[in-house]
């Protein structure tokens, strides 16, 4: 049966471009690394209840895996290339599986990476899924390379993923047009790759948010022995997200599930940011700034880095 599944299911999504290489089919794949370039290797599981809520569709798990790896590789500045999956199912269920590698194929379609091995176990519902993929020999940005005086941006939207949650365990069924994108994001998020490859030239560090803005940008801050002062008001929020944080500023700042990326630059960056944003027709927002004394603050005050904890 597992072997079923496999051929059935995921052997569809593998390729390689290489004929020297091979993936699903043996005990392993077999991969040729590109010259002079280095191995970006990231992994996140997604255990049903805890990452996303038992009822949500096969698809929208399956893009999510995936999607949420990608973004790791796209903060790193990181190209992608192929992803592995480990699967453990309740049961064999042929309309779910064909949703779920639906999705699989949709989301690594678009950002042009394949499947090239994994397992499957049964089990209560988890996904893990380890992505790989490369970048230009010392080239890969780092959480450690901040620097007093850069300025640091968001991409994007900030406290999306977080309103989406909040929509989905209140299971509204009516919703307006940006509480509606809250919720995409929420299900199927949008790694920032592109702007991760861009970034390699133009960026000292970078993170991507999975965990909240403050949660995430404070590893940037430890890694790099630096604090930071921010402006509430130049953060990036829609309307919506906006309502929903009226009685509790921070909470769109502490939600996690934003997948967009903070990172730092020089001043003298400044143009190339503005002319990169509207190249990739996506927001960069200039929040603050990197400063020599440590700590974290937002408007003057100085904040706590709360945010998502797994544990």
């Amino acid at each position: 049966m597992e072997f079923d599944v496999i051929e059935r299911y995921f052997k569809p999504l593998s390729f390689v471009s290489d004929a020297r290489d091979f993936a699903i089919g043996d005990d392993g794949a077999l991969i040729t690394p590109p010259l002079d370039r280095q191995l970006v290797v990231v992994t996140d599981t997604l255990v049903s209840g805890v990452h996303f809520l038992p009822d949500a569709s096969a698809y929208d798990i399956a893009w999510k895996a995936l999607a949420v790896n990608l973004s790791d590789l796209a903060a790193m500045g990181a190209r992608p290339a192929f992803y592995s999956l480990a699967l453990t199912l309740p049961q064999v269920d042929a309309q779910w599986l064909s949703e779920f590698a639906r999705g699989l194929a949709d989301c690594a379609s678009a950002y042009t990476v394949s499947l090239i091995g994994g397992d499957t176990t049964k089990g209560p519902l988890c996904v893990t899924i380890t992505a790989q993929g490369w970048v230009a020999q010392g080239k890969a940005l780092r959480r450690s390379g901040a620097q007093p005086g850069d300025d640091i941006y968001v991409s994007g939207c900030i406290g999306e993923g977080g309103l989406g949650l909040s929509l989905a365990l209140a299971a509204k069924a009516a919703l307006n047009d940006q509480q509606q994108q809250a919720l995409l994001r929420l299900h199927r998020p949008q790694p920032r790759v592109t702007l991760g490859l861009a970034l390699v030239e133009l960026a000292h560090s970078a993170i991507d948010i999975s965990d909240g803005l403050l949660a995430d940008l404070a590893h940037i801050l430890k890694a790099s022995s630096v604090g930071a002062q921010l402006d509430y008001a130049a953060i990036p929020l829609t309307e919506a997200v906006k309502i929903w944080a009226q009685n509790q500023p921070m909470r769109p700042l502490q939600a996690g599930d934003d997948y967009e990326l903070c990172f730092t630059a020089p001043r003298s960056a400044r143009d190339s940011l503005t002319d990169l944003a509207g190249l990739l027709n996506l927001p960069l927002s200039r929040i603050g700034k990197v400063t020599p004394q440590l700590g974290l603050t937002i408007d003057g005050q100085a904040q706590l880095a709360g945010g998502y904890r797994h544990f």
